[in-house]
């Protein structure tokens, strides 16, 4: 009678991550190398959170409303990103969900209801109005790839323009809406008054904005757009259904644009076509590229770019949209990968030279020790 064979034990490094535990291979323990980017990684996130959390104490109101703006900007930035970054679609337009969500907004902020002078009701109207926005439009642009979506993006976006400076009974035209009423943080509390509440509530949305984002796009979802923006035909001959996916994160991105919009209607307390034009656009553009993927580095490339902007206004006035095209060429150029990864790569690219400095220190007093 023979005995039967027992089943094959699973490699060790699968038994070890099928209970949560490093693998074998490595000792039971996790590398120093990722240990110490971890590390780094968590004490910049710390630091980051602590300068942006303190900032109204330390800054002027005049910059603590530019950050607030910025803050607005940056949801844009990221639509953006994820859009061109993680789902492989270059766009110029995402200005139409970010203007549609801020007329909204805006529209409701006028009406002086005391339900729609909640800022979450705001946001929430201005999510699901933008969301509608690239409902539409993506019917259209989601069959499109490249270039061709590029450049229907633009069409998109400058549509928009149009439409808001055209439609003067609900729009207000040119001069947009003005002197909108601040809005209630909470049922119960009064109108954000100060340049500080305002700060607080943007920096309150939008941190809570990108933190789903991000588990997003570290989750399923995210290896799944990642997978069609790296190969899209491997991916529709193992039956995902790579338009659906598309046209899904169209409406995400959307939607996250529009609460952009309403917060920067919070912010300035009005709205123009201007304020979405083709400049903020490129600008938007411009800080995904610099941000190379990251939410946090299109945050900085946001306020980066802001921040240049405002400084070169005085000087070359009239000239911003030159100057971001210019910036735009040198990140493209110097910075394919992005800023931030770039300064991921400096300490490794110092460890490179400090150990071909001693190779080479080493290889002459090698030959000088073999010198007759």
């Amino acid at each position: 009678m023979t005995r039967p064979i027992p089943p094959a034990p699973a490699p060790a490094p699968v038994v070890a991550l099928a209970a949560g535990r490093p693998a074998a291979g490595h000792g039971g323990r996790v590398r120093p190398g990722l240990r110490k980017q971890a590390t780094a990684r968590l004490f910049a996130a710390v630091g980051l959170a602590g300068a942006g959390v303190s900032l109204p104490y330390w800054a002027d109101p005049y910059t603590t409303a530019t950050a607030a703006r910025v803050l607005a900007l940056a949801l844009l930035a990221v639509s953006v990103s994820v859009l061109t970054g993680d789902a492989g679609l270059p766009t110029l337009g995402q200005t139409a969900p970010f203007a549609v969500g801020a007329y909204t907004a805006a529209i409701l902020a006028g009406l002086h209801h005391p339900l729609t002078t909640l800022g979450p009701v705001q946001l929430a109207a201005a999510a699901a109005a933008a969301a509608g926005c690239s409902a539409l439009t993506g019917l259209l642009l989601v069959h499109t790839r490249g270039t061709v979506y590029l450049m229907v993006s633009v069409a998109v976006g400058s549509l928009a323009v149009t439409t808001a400076d055209q439609w003067t009974s609900l729009t207000g035209g040119t001069n947009g809406l003005t002197f909108l009423p601040a809005p209630r943080p909470l049922p119960g509390l009064g109108g954000l008054g100060t340049d500080r509440a305002v700060y607080w509530y943007c920096l309150t949305v939008a941190g809570l904005c990108l933190a789903v984002v991000w588990l997003v796009l570290r989750g399923p979802a995210g290896m799944l757009l990642h997978g069609v923006r790296d190969h899209e035909p491997r991916m529709q001959a193992s039956g995902h259904p790579t338009t659906r996916y598309h046209y899904t994160t169209h409406l995400a991105a959307g939607a996250l644009a529009g609460v952009g919009g309403g917060l920067l209607v919070t912010v300035q307390h009005a709205i123009t076509p201007a304020d979405a034009g083709f400049d903020v656009a490129a600008i938007a553009l411009l800080a995904g590229a610099v941000g190379g993927r990251s939410i946090t580095g299109t945050v900085l490339g946001m306020a980066v770019i802001i921040g240049a902007r405002d400084v070169a206004g005085g000087p070359l006035a009239g000239h911003g949209p030159a100057l971001v095209g210019g910036l735009y060429l040198l990140c493209v150029f110097l910075l394919p990968d992005g800023a931030v990864s770039a300064v991921r790569r400096v300490p490794g690219q110092v460890r490179a030279l400090r150990a071909r400095g001693r190779a080479r220190a080493a290889a002459a007093a090698a030959r000088i020790e073999a010198r007759p």
